[in-house]
Parts: C-alpha cells; structure tokens; sequence
C-alpha cells in the first residue's frame, strides 16, 4: 500500500465530503449530494484498504502505529459511510423537506426543536414532539436502522466481535473502565441533581423532575428570561473580542471565515466546518440571541481557532484525525466562557448567579444524558444486542439518569457514529482541567492574557496527534479526570 497516495487521496475526500455539508448545512444547498463524492474516491474506502491499514497497524510499534491506527479510524469509517450513503442522503433530505403540522401551521422537521425552545405554550410544545415523533418513527427511524444494521454487519464481516469492540479498538479506549467511570459519575451527581435542577426548572415556571416532558427541554435550554444580558447583535463582536484578549484577532485571520448571512434552511445552530486545515475554516452562524446560542456559537469558535491554529507541518492524520476529544474540551473551553462569572461581568455585563445556576442545571443534566447514551450505546452495538428491544433499552436508560421521559423514537435517531459519545464525555472531563490549569496559571480572567492565548495555541499547534489522556499528562501532568468536572457541578 502507498501511504502517501493513500494519505494524499485522503485529504482530498474529507475537503470534498465536508464542503458538500458545509454547504447543505449553511442553507446553499438543498440537497446532500454524496454519492459523485465516493464515486470520485473509488478504492479509498475499499475492505482491502481497511484490511491492508489493519494489518500494517499491527506490524509497528510507536509513532508508526499510532499515525496508522489514525487511518485504519478513518478507512473504516469510510467504509461504512459508503456503505451507508444512500441512507444518509435519504435521511438528509427528509429531514430537510419534512415538515410537521400543528394547528394548521406547518413548521420545518429540523425545526421544530427551535420551535419548542420559543414556544411558551407547553401544550403547543407537546404537540410539535408528537408530530415530530410520528415522522421520526414512520419515515426516518427505518432507513437509520437499515444503515445501522448494514454498518453491524460490515464490522463483523471484518473480523471485529461486534460494533462496539470495533470502535473500541479503534480509538484505543478500554469501555468497561469508561464505562465505571461514567456510572461513577452518575452515583456522584445523583444527589445534587435535584436540588440544583428543579429551583432552576421552577424558576423557568416548568414542572420538577419527575414531571419534566421532553418537549419542555428545549424551552428550558433555552432561557428566555436570560435573554436581556445576551443581545443577538453583540453575538459574534462578544466572541471576537474574548479572542482579542487571548492575541488573536478574528477580522485579521485569513483562513477563519464567518458564514453569518440568513438562509431559509440554514441551520439554527452555529457550527465549524474545517475544510482545509489549517488553511480554511468557516464558522457558520445565524444569529438569534440568548445565552444557549453564545455557547453554541463559543463551542464552535472553540473548534475553529483550534483548526485554525494546527501546526500546517504536522502529517494528514494528525491534522484531521486522531482523537476528536481533544478538539470537543476546547470547543467546551470557549462555551463554558458563557458561564464564567468574570466573562460574564467584563463582556456582557450580565448577572453571574442566575446564568451560572441554570448552566450548571443544565451541564448536569447533558452530562447525566450523556452516561446514559454511552451505557446504552454500548447495548446497542453489541454482540448480544436485540434491535427490537432496543427502543425500551434507551427509554429506561435515558429517563432513569435524567429522571424525564425519555421518547423510544429517538432510540436510533439520538445515536451518533462511531461511538462519538465517548469523545464528549472525555472533552467534558478536560475541559475542567484546562479550565483549572488556566486558572492557576494566569487567574480567574485568564481570557484576558495574551499569555494564556499563546498557552492554548502552543496547545492547539499539535492538531490531534495525541489522545486527551496524553495531552492533559503532557500538558499539565496529570492523568485524565472526571474529578474537576464533578467538583465544579457540585458547587465545591
């Protein structure tokens, strides 16, 4: 096998395959059009490749293995992306033209969860996630379990005992301590919970816990009430003037580029799309205001000055590739600037208390969602799993850390690839890390010393060679900890 050609034809696809997402997802184009991509890439993704890379992975040692393991990630991936692109093209294009409707208003399928985020009526908000639900399970639900079974089905054909063994061979994580660590999370959070969640759900004039309905958490989420210190016109000169402090200055960047024009089907929510890294990074934005959209708008900055600042020396895989748990804790960095009482005081002027307490509320219930997802995941992927089982599994998992009815529908919907699960909750973890590093470092409005930026981009110029466990021992020599994260949730 050339790596060379192989490392070269790779970098090529991922500019092409994200561009074309960029583009459907920025509102320029109606449809994802996927197929002409692989078609242009024959081969890349081919079993052989994927058995070719496996094999060369397992002759070497080092710096050599890991570079392959990188793209023997990135082969399989692929594989099953073009194993599965019909579906995805399918499923993209009905979530972009479904619409659901509610008392005689038609509302866009992707929509609806911005819907209900403004929608003051509980009860209109029920009746947009039963219509949604119904699309869910009657049109989409069917072609994301074809795709999830053929991707099953490919990992076994390759020698791998089942999905989730796959993936955790691939990102060389050990999910059974992964999987303690998280039900230790759960056994740590499980008392302040409630406390911290419900005054903040009865503050917002929603039910407790107990009582939640799913549909009302976008509304939580959202706080309409926090709105006044979060204007949507000081949106994007709030993030590029916390940068400032840090000595970087966004007008001045040439590969960082802002999408903020209005499109019909552009996506409510801000993201990056790293099309050439370093060299060309877009962060699409369509500003609407409040705080949940500063920090979608600060987790996606995070990633871009992230991709933006990737030594442009380092090879492919350490670019593009690697373990994307790195890229999430800086993305999870910048949004947690939105809750920092001094960002807060010197960039808004907004009250600390009320937006820390609902952040707080709100982290804890993701983080709890998110230990679920992962325990649930690993049922769902794994060799023993039954499919049709599979939509109670994730209710009783969901509904049971977060203490909401969780709806079965989403029990395919709400799965993301390749055990991306496992990378958000590494990056929450580091993200607290970093956050207390740069603390300790540079004080508690580290956000304003060029000192602290040229900390990060040192950080940011290694791409994602290593893995999170790697960079924090590197970093600041400490091993990877759920500690930091669990003792700011918990007030201490």
């Amino acid at each position: 096998m050339d790596l060379a050609d192989y490392r070269e034809r790779a970098e090529s696809f991922l500019e092409q395959i994200d561009r074309e997402y960029y583009l459907h997802l920025s509102g320029q184009k109606p449809e994802l059009e996927l197929e002409p991509i692989y078609e242009r890439n024959a081969g890349l993704f081919s079993r052989d490749s994927v058995e070719a890379l496996r094999e060369l992975a397992s002759s070497v040692d080092g710096e050599e293995r890991r570079g392959l393991g990188y793209l023997l990630h990135f082969a399989l991936d692929g594989l099953l992306g073009e194993a599965t692109r019909a579906e995805a093209e399918e499923s993209a294009r009905l979530e972009a033209t479904l619409e659901v409707t509610v008392d005689g208003s038609a509302v866009p399928y992707r929509q609806v969860p911005v819907e209900q985020a403004n929608e003051p009526d509980s009860s209109r908000r029920e009746a947009l996630e039963q219509a949604s639900k119904s699309l869910l399970a009657e049109r989409l639900n069917p072609i994301y379990r074809q795709a999830l079974e053929r991707s099953h089905s490919i990992c076994h054909e390759l020698g791998w005992s089942s999905y989730t063994n796959a993936y955790a061979d691939l990102r060389g994580l050990d999910f059974d301590r992964l999987a303690q660590q998280t039900a230790a999370v759960l056994e740590r959070t499980e008392q302040r919970y409630a406390p911290a969640v419900d005054p903040e759900l009865q503050r917002a004039g929603l039910p407790p816990l107990g009582e939640l309905r799913r549909p009302d958490i976008p509304r939580f989420f959202r706080a309409p009430e926090l709105d006044a210190g979060f204007p949507a016109d000081d949106l994007v000169s709030s993030f590029a003037r916390t940068v400032s402090g840090l000595g970087i200055d966004l007008d001045a960047q040439p590969n960082v580029h802002l999408d903020t024009e209005p499109r019909p089907t552009k996506s409510p929510r801000a993201f990056c799309s790293p099309l050439k890294v370093p060299d060309e990074v877009y962060l699409v934005i369509a500003p609407v205001g409040g705080r949940e959209d500063y920090a979608a708008l600060f987790h996606e900055g995070g990633h871009t000055e992230h991709y933006a600042h990737v030594d442009a020396e380092l090879p492919f895989e350490y670019r593009y590739l690697g373990d994307n748990a790195v890229t999430e804790s800086f993305a999870f960095l910048f949004d947690g600037l939105t809750e920092d009482a001094e960002w807060l005081r010197a960039m808004v002027a907004a009250d600390p208390e009320p937006v820390i307490s609902h952040a707080h509320a709100v982290e804890l219930i993701m983080l709890r969602r998110y230990c679920a997802k992962f325990a649930y995941e690993r049922e769902l992927h794994g060799p023993d799993a039954e499919l049709d089982e599979m939509p109670q599994r994730y209710a009783e998992r969901l509904s049971g850390a977060t203490r909401v009815v969780w709806p079965r529908e989403n029990w395919v919907s709400d799965v993301d690839e390749g055990f991306y699960v496992v990378c958000y909750l590494r990056a929450w973890a580091l993200e607290a890390m970093w956050r207390r590093a740069l603390r300790e470092r540079f004080d508690s409005s580290w956000f304003e010393h060029r000192e602290a930026g040229e900390w990060l981009r040192d950080l940011w110029s290694k791409g994602q060679r290593l893995s999170a466990e790697e960079l924090v021992s590197e970093a600041i020599g400490e091993e990877l900890s759920f500690e930091p994260l669990i003792a700011e949730l918990s007030g201490a």
